[in-house]
């Protein structure tokens, strides 16, 4: 009975935890500092076609270890010219949309690559933020679902 009791209590904390936005809040009243702000700068990235792409993972804020679903995932995607970027979904993380794209230079070294695929060019950074969604859902439609879309195709 004891060992029921706690096995249960494990899925209820394991619960409260999943339950928890999937940076712990990391995004909310951001100031929204911004890498590029010409618009001209952000129609470029946004059209510029993805050769290698990276979904990879890291430790929600605040825990220094990663299991399954708690954790943060995003993919990072390499242009032609050898720039990275980090395309990843959170609640409060953007303003007209919670999928949003930082230079990969803000990405600390916790992040995890999980899986690769090389797109040769075929796809554009506005392919990966159209696949990560506007909307941010914790339940239904939260990182680790839209890294998985945007990885998808080749």
């Amino acid at each position: 009975m004891m060992g029921f009791k706690i096995i249960l209590g494990l899925a209820v904390l394991a619960t409260v935890l999943l339950l928890t936005e999937c940076s712990w809040g990391t995004g909310k009243g951001n100031s929204y500092n911004y890498d590029l702000s010409k618009m001209s700068d952000l129609t470029k990235l946004y059209n510029s076609k993805v050769y290698q792409a990276d979904r990879m993972r890291r430790p929600l804020e605040g825990m220094s270890f990663q299991a399954g679903l708690l954790s943060h995932s995003g993919v990072r995607v390499t242009l032609e010219d050898g720039t990275m970027w980090l395309v990843h979904k959170g609640d409060g993380y953007g303003i007209s949309s919670q999928t949003v794209v930082v230079d990969a230079r803000h990405m600390s070294s916790s992040w995890k690559i999980i899986e690769t695929k090389n797109f040769r060019g075929s796809k554009r950074v506005a392919d990966f933020v159209k696949a990560g969604g506007t909307d941010y859902s914790l339940i239904f439609d939260n990182c680790h679902d839209a890294s998985g879309r945007m990885m998808e195709g080749s």
